[in-house]
């Protein structure tokens, strides 16, 4: 029998073939970060049994967008660009779960494979998408540049409808990209049994921690953001009612692995 390896699907007796590479895992990124205030019913809503709101500001919300660069622990994937090049569109709540504050991702967008994989394996709930977020530049007039009155467009589609777009000016430098997103991850890691009868074969809470992280230039601004309708989305629940700020900024961050808080013993 072969000793087949990998970290996700497929496994090999190599390992090579699998669609994301074993850990660590590195990332650098640059982020438009727009928070604001909803209706926190709408966040609890979206919060499954464990889970209570957080009990400052319990309806903040962050929608965030990044621009990727992730690589394993082999640098000659950085020369093949397109196997550590991806962008995605999360959404961010804050929740408590055994008395602790976290951050919770509720909704998430990537447009490539290995990205949406990767997270699963994590617990983010990843789905694929179309991406696309206004560059800096340092020279020429294509692009904004990073000062105030710099602005940069953000948009988010799904299944060739339009899901979210914004604006983003800035207005100053700052330490750092809000609150929503400043906790630790909880999330949860669900597989439906096999059987397809309601019952699950993998049912946990699990938390995310990150180690060697490094931040960059940040800026503070305002911002424009707006929901749409579709068929098999529902943003326009958690839709704006207030905004707090928005930010461009810069990160980088290693992770290695993650923490079981809860597991149901099936």
């Amino acid at each position: 029998m072969t000793d087949l390896k990998g970290l996700f699907y497929p496994r090999t007796p190599t390992g090579k073939a699998s669609i994301v590479p074993p850990v660590p895992w590195h990332y650098s990124g640059e982020l438009i970060t727009l928070e604001y205030r909803t209706d926190p019913a709408k966040v609890a809503a979206l919060l499954p049994e464990g889970f209570t709101l957080a009990d400052e500001d319990p309806g903040a919300v962050a929608a965030i967008w990044a621009d990727w660069q992730s690589t394993g622990e082999d640098p000659a994937q950085l020369l093949d660009p397109i196997r550590v090049q991806y962008k995605e569109m999360f959404i961010v709540v804050r929740c408590k779960f055994q008395g602790k504050t976290y951050s919770r991702c509720v909704y998430i967008w990537v447009d490539k494979e290995f990205a949406m994989l990767r997270g699963q394996h994590q617990g983010y709930p990843k789905k694929l998408g179309s991406i696309h977020m206004s560059r800096p530049v340092n020279v020429g007039k294509a692009g904004p540049r990073l000062e105030p009155g710099g602005t940069f467009g953000v948009t988010l589609a799904a299944f060739d409808r339009r899901l979210a777009e914004g604006r983003f000016t800035i207005t100053e430098a700052c330490e750092r990209p809000g609150f929503v997103n400043g906790h630790p991850m909880a999330h949860n890691r669900w597989m439906p049994a096999i059987e397809t009868d309601g019952s699950q074969s993998l049912n946990e809470v699990v938390t995310m921690s990150s180690y060697d992280v490094d931040f960059g230039r940040c800026f503070r601004g305002d911002f424009d953001l707006d929901y749409f309708d579709s068929p098999v989305e529902e943003l326009l629940d958690i839709a704006p009612q207030e905004k707090i700020a928005g930010y461009w900024h810069e990160v980088g961050v290693s992770w290695r692995a993650g923490t079981t808080l809860w597991r149901d013993n099936l």
